[in-house]
């Protein structure tokens, strides 16, 4: 580490080639009509982690930030995507589950740890008996606690967990501060609370705190998004039944199903207007790749957090809109998001210590076989993990 591509250019474009392709074979018609489906949410998490992986790459692993540009980034996009859905799908589910406060750290702990856990040993033990690497007891102690307070290329065992601490956080406080009748209440108190202890003297590298600078919006942004759309008591009215009046639905919110009667009521998307609706569909979906494209290169990079996470949090919502508005899947998204956080956690070493394929290989070749490895060893990773979990719960 760094590598050398060589011909970079070259690499990069016959990989987006392959990546392209991919993407359009595995599309398939869009089944489920809710507006934010689970599909939809593991193909978000497939286009987060690679953006992840992609930037990793680009910018920190290969010497020419050439290769695989312009791929490579949207590592903060794809940093507060990964937030935005944690927060999201945390509501989702405490809304819909009754959970004791026992229940939901034993639950959710577990899910957290127990991958992590697994890597981190392994990691450990494959530094020191392949490399010679050893590491400080402490180092050692906060790292399986789930606390890096630096992010270091060289030294850290998996410098991409500096992510694993502000989401440890979120998991901690999020059941103290939940109200189930106003989670977007929650999502005000959590940001606010992020927001204050960042203004204490942290332990942390200086690097690390402009990174939770940089993300501290998207989780409870999460949150709120997820008591819009799933739980709306601020538009909620109970309604007799067959009075016609609106009343609470669980698979789509209330304010949506009150504008879609009237739109209906006033004949607005009727099938004289097919035309209108076509064009208006692609029109605002050319619009949003555009806005998507121009957001991610021009992101403000190093002018200022506030102005880089605004721009950041601008494209993710172009995204999140693009992909709610699409027609269509993209299985090859939703697979790799449903291994996204396995993916996280082995990536970086595999490709900073324990590099093969682009030592040897070309490097549009590497990519496309790092890609497959990190699915095989992620989905194996899965497996072990559910085991474990299986077998705690047994005892």
């Amino acid at each position: 580490m760094p590598i050398t591509i060589n011909n970079p250019l070259l690499s990069t474009n016959i990989f987006i080639a392959i990546f392209v392709f991919i993407l359009l074979i595995t599309l398939r018609r869009k089944k489920d009509q809710e507006l934010f489906p689970l599909a939809l949410t593991n193909e978000l998490k497939g286009l987060a982690i690679l953006a992840v992986v992609f930037s990793h790459i680009g910018y920190f692993l290969s010497a020419d930030h050439r290769f695989l540009f312009p791929l490579s980034i949207m590592a903060g996009v794809g940093v507060n995507l990964f937030l935005f859905l944690s927060g999201y799908g945390l509501t989702i589910s405490t809304l819909k589950t009754e959970m004791t406060l026992g229940k939901f750290y034993k639950k959710r702990l577990l899910k957290l740890f127990t991958p992590f856990w697994i890597v981190i040993v392994s990691f450990f033990l494959l530094d020191f008996f392949l490399l010679h690497i050893s590491y400080p007891v402490s180092y050692i102690v906060q790292a399986l606690l789930g606390f890096f307070p630096r992010a270091d290329l060289l030294l850290d065992i998996d410098s991409p967990l500096w992510f694993f601490t502000p989401v440890l956080f979120y998991y901690l406080i999020f059941p103290l501060v939940f109200f189930k009748n106003r989670p977007w209440l929650t999502a005000i108190i959590i940001y606010a609370a992020s927001y204050l202890v960042m203004l204490l003297k942290l332990p942390v590298s200086i690097d690390v705190l402009h990174l939770y600078q940089l993300h501290i919006l998207a989780f409870p942004l999460g949150i709120g998004f997820a008591s819009f759309m799933f739980q709306p008591f601020f538009f909620r009215r109970s309604a007799p039944a067959g009075s016609g009046a609106f009343s609470y639905n669980n698979e789509r919110p209330v304010w949506l199903n009150f504008c879609l009667k009237k739109f209906n009521a006033l004949n607005v998307f009727v099938d004289s207007h097919k035309i209108f609706k076509r064009t208006a569909y692609y029109f605002i979906s050319i619009a949003l790749l555009l806005l998507i494209g121009y957001t991610a290169y021009y992101s403000d990079v190093d002018v200022s957090p506030a102005a880089e996470q605004t721009i950041s949090l601008v494209t993710m919502g172009a995204i999140i809109f693009f992909f709610m508005l699409k027609k269509f899947e993209i299985n090859a998204l939703s697979i790799t998001g449903l291994f996204a956080y396995e993916i996280y956690l082995i990536h970086w070493p595999l490709l900073s210590r324990y590099d093969f394929f682009f030592r040897y290989l070309p490097g549009w070749l590497a990519m496309v076989l790092y890609l497959c490895l990190f699915l095989i060893i992620a989905r194996a990773l899965k497996k072990i993990s559910y085991w474990f979990s299986q077998l705690k719960i047994s005892r």
